[in-house]
């Protein structure tokens, strides 16, 4: 019996959960990673919406398949039969779209044979009715895809549950009142995407059909918090990843293993059967879970090329250091790459928005985490500046990053600066 197969996905999310150590209510993420399986250093492709979907959902960088961009903002996949949608309904599996999927303007490019009516891309809209899909009588196996608006900002207000006073902000913001009723906001909107996974787990277990079913939850990218979301930096493509089901993805397991999202579209054709395109990037997930490896990758990728305006950026992950490169020079932060919210404001009002972007940056993430210190113009880092500036351009030439060739281009009509010129 080939399983079924459950994506939950949510917005903006990071590793801001109870299952990855933070203060955050969220009971139903935590049973979920207790029966199942959860990756600590998973990170996305990009730390941006559309381009991170995508490259999840097709295998491939963001520049491989074209979503350099937000789909909104006029960027799209070259070829929409690369997604997993596509795949698995030619492998016989009913694909169905339940809420957001942020990578093409029309789902039905994507292959889902089914997208349910939902009011709103709200968890409190979107649950129901997935789990009433999850339900219903199936007489072939099913693809399932999730999309929660949550946790994006505009953020709800903050509930009883979510006290300011005893709520610390996200590692790179400092603490203060003001980003303390931010993170309030967020916890609340954690709670709502908390209580709609809680909701689909409890179908698939009232169903009968929770052996049968491989339920994979992530999100796209980090916080919307300075710092954050729209940067390479950890805390902008690190990210939750939690799996239960076949595959020996069981047994409240906490793996350590360098992985990327790219990982999980092998991983998805392994387990159903389904026969992708040549030219996938990552691996499949199942050599964890069985034991015959340790480790799949000794680095990770990750790019930015299109938000609201142009700031292209690439950067390679090891086990020790961090490399960023831009490809833009800037003597500022675009402001417009981090939402609003109070903690940009309490920032940008102290001067943050002025500070000048470094072109090169390495640093030593296991003795500094949080990235505050370049080792670029450090001698005794000068061979590990040579090693990552190579493995940066050996991955750019493999995957014909499109960089390679100058000043990416956004597609006639796409609603970004710097479309034109590549001006701020």
């Amino acid at each position: 019996m080939r399983p079924h197969i459950i994506y939950l996905n949510s917005h903006d999310t990071g590793r801001y959960v109870r299952p990855y150590g933070y203060p955050v209510a969220t009971p139903r993420l935590q049973q979920f990673a207790e029966e199942g399986v959860v990756f600590r250093r998973a990170f996305s492709a990009s730390p941006t919406c559309s381009p991170s979907r995508a490259a999840l959902l097709t295998g491939r960088y963001p520049h491989e398949v074209g979503m350099l961009g937000l789909s909104h903002r006029g960027f799209s996949l070259t070829d929409p039969h690369q997604h997993l949608g596509h795949v698995l309904q030619s492998a016989g599996y009913r694909t169905v779209l339940a809420g957001l999927q942020h990578v093409a303007e029309d789902p039905e490019e994507l292959g889902y044979d089914e997208v349910l009516p939902v009011s709103s891309h709200a968890a409190a809209d979107v649950a129901p009715a997935a789990a009433d899909f999850v339900a219903g009588e199936h007489e072939q196996p099913f693809y399932l895809e999730v999309g929660f608006f949550e946790t994006h900002r505009p953020y709800p207000a903050p509930g009883p549950q979510d006290d300011s006073r005893y709520l610390q902000p996200p590692s790179p913001v400092p603490d203060a009142p003001e980003t303390r009723e931010d993170m309030a906001g967020y916890s609340a909107s954690a709670r709502r995407f908390d209580d709609a996974v809680g909701q689909v787990l409890d179908a698939v277990e009232e169903a009968g059909i929770a052996e049968h079913t491989l339920v994979i939850c992530t999100t796209d990218h980090g916080l919307a918090f300075p710092s954050m979301k729209c940067t390479l930096f950890d805390d902008g493509i690190g990210v939750m990843l939690m799996m239960r089901g076949p595959g020996g993805f069981t047994g409240g397991v906490v793996s350590d293993a360098l992985v990327t999202q790219l990982d999980l579209f092998p991983t998805v054709c392994e387990i159903t059967g389904a026969v992708p395109s040549d030219g996938l990037r990552g691996r499949s997930l199942l050599p964890l879970m069985g034991g015959s490896e340790e480790t799949l990758h000794d680095a990770v990728h990750a790019e930015l090329t299109y938000h609201v305006d142009y700031q292209p950026q690439r950067c390679v992950r090891t086990d020790r250091y961090k490399y960023i490169r831009s490809f833009r020079e800037l003597d500022h932060r675009i402001l417009e790459h981090t939402d609003a919210g109070a903690s940009k404001q309490y920032l940008t009002a102290r001067g943050w928005g002025d500070q000048e972007q470094e072109a090169e940056m390495l640093f030593d993430v296991l003795l500094d985490p949080h990235e505050a210190h370049n080792l670029l113009a450090d001698p005794g880092h000068s061979d590990t500046v040579t090693d990552m500036r190579a493995r940066m351009d050996s991955w750019m030439r493999e995957t014909d990053d499109p960089l390679l060739r100058g000043p990416v281009p956004a597609p006639p009509g796409a609603n970004v600066k710097g479309a034109e010129g590549f001006g701020a």
